[in-house]
């Protein structure tokens, strides 16, 4: 939980403080904030009355006290303001809208041809986003922004995509410029690990926890940290390439010119790749079928499926896999010591207990510091549009969320 100061020239962060004390408590009560915050009681009546005149935080029914004054449950306004947010996938594009809450409303996928220009791609999921907000009847006026989340590498200054991997058209595209003229609203970008990161801390499992990391497993995978309550950038703003922390050191040759990465050994086209070597070699399963008639037929989910339906190659395939999900969250661990990891993304579908499973057993067993603290392991509940939901997060985080950068600004 985040603490306050009762400095007189940081009454922007303080009000951020109160206001994520309140999101994360759900009925929680002025005392109980000041008791968390550490702020005085005075100065959180003055803000929580503030808030209330935005329209930011409602007052609900009475909180039992002990046998005291009955105290006044707090609430954040889920109908204030709303935010879109869209997920640039190498395959696809998905956009959603979401409340203040940061619950979604609406969501939509559209697969991406290859033969579309980035500029045309943003044309039309433009157009998804202004359909979905007349269908939800919300005004531009309650629109805080639009948050983009884009494969890394990006530039956040410049509102650039650099050069992605899979995407050769997406090279030094001014994303977030072309998103405000066919958008008409405030633009923020990250990359989509760093954006399903604050959807987690926005509306999910790190909501009170200071210290976490996030694996997110797409068609790439990448992840993201929150330190003492931060997120973690980097020197150039992309820290976080978990994808490319090597776990098999004789394995398959990776993009990034190393070789048997996380990303190169567990992403979903490795995972294909990987089964249909094992039925290439005769070894029989219920894919069997299916790879004899078409190689190309066999796809990631229905391996998955597969696996969990106890299939012996796939269930081999996927099992490794989760090793090595486990071994880089033993490198997480040793390296960051957080409280928890959070591993989310399309890729999670079907497969997630199994990976949580593993992941955990590894990380109870094998990092340094085991004895003292054991990094939790859990499964993100945003996997169906987590990255979108993020990317929406990012609008709720960055007008919401208490930043240092608040206390040393001007």
């Amino acid at each position: 939980m985040f603490s306050g100061t009762n400095l007189p020239r940081i009454g922007s962060y303080n009000m951020n403080v109160v206001l994520s004390a309140i999101q994360a408590g759900e009925g929680i009560s002025r005392v109980e904030i000041a008791k968390q915050t550490g702020l005085t009681a005075q100065t959180v009546s003055v803000i929580v009355r503030r808030l209330i005149d935005q329209g930011i935080v409602e007052e609900g029914g009475p909180v039992p006290s002990g046998g005291g004054k009955p105290r006044t449950a707090l609430r954040v306004n889920a109908n204030a303001s709303y935010a879109v947010g869209i997920h640039f996938d190498p395959i696809e594009v998905s956009v959603v809208v979401v409340d203040l809450m940061g619950r979604k409303l609406a969501h939509s996928r559209k697969t991406i041809s290859p033969e579309l220009e980035p500029e045309e791609i943003i044309a039309e999921t433009a157009d998804i986003a202004h359909r979905q907000l007349e269908q939800l009847g919300i005004p531009g006026s309650r629109i805080l922004g639009v948050g983009a989340a884009c494969p890394g590498p990006i530039d956040q200054d410049q509102g650039l995509v650099i050069s992605p991997p899979r995407q050769d058209r997406w090279t030094q595209v001014p994303i977030k410029n072309l998103l405000k003229r066919y958008m008409d609203f405030d633009v923020i970008i990250d990359n989509d690990a760093n954006a399903a990161a604050i959807g987690e801390r926005w509306c999910g499992h790190g909501r009170t926890t200071s210290d976490f990391a996030f694996l997110y497993l797409g068609t790439g995978i990448g992840g993201a940290m929150f330190l003492s309550n931060e997120i973690y950038r980097g020197a150039s703003r992309n820290a976080g390439e978990f994808g490319h922390i090597v776990v098999e050191p004789s394995g398959n040759l990776c993009y990034c010119g190393n070789t048997g990465c996380l990303e190169s050994m567990c992403s979903p086209a490795a995972i294909v790749r990987a089964v249909r070597a094992e039925l290439a070699l005769g070894k029989r399963s219920s894919l069997s079928r299916v790879f004899d008639r078409d190689p190309e037929l066999l796809d990631h989910q229905s391996i998955c499926l597969a696996a969990v339906a106890e299939d012996p190659v796939a269930r081999q395939v996927v099992d490794r896999v989760a090793d090595y999900i486990g071994a880089c969250a033993v490198v997480i661990a040793n390296a960051l010591d957080p409280d928890l990891l959070v591993i989310g993304g399309k890729s999670v579908n079907h497969v997630a207990q199994i990976y949580q499973q593993r992941v955990s057993e590894l990380v109870s067993s094998r990092p340094l510091a085991r004895k003292t603290h054991t990094m939790r392991v859990v499964i993100s509940d945003m996997a169906d549009a987590g990255a979108a939901l993020g990317a929406a997060s990012l609008v709720l985080h960055a007008a919401y969320s208490p930043s240092t950068a608040d206390l040393v600004s001007a």
